[in-house]
């Protein structure tokens, strides 16, 4: 069980550097994660690797 179990976080910009970061921290720790992100490929990149880890996560594409 992580500290955000059942806890939702947007994350904008997480396809690279910081954002990744920081979105990984937050699925590893529990939290679903929403990966806000305008190029498609890294957003679904980062799900993918999110779901590998055991977590979960979905792709919003566009500008928040």
């Amino acid at each position: 069980m992580g500290k955000l179990d059942g806890k939702v976080a947007l994350v904008t910009g997480p396809g690279r550097g910081i954002g990744r970061g920081v979105a990984l921290q937050l699925a590893a720790q529990g939290a679903l994660v929403m990966v806000n992100e305008l190029d498609l490929a890294p957003a679904d990149a980062v799900v993918a690797e999110f779901k590998a880890m055991g977590g979960d996560a979905v792709a919003c594409y566009g500008n928040l």
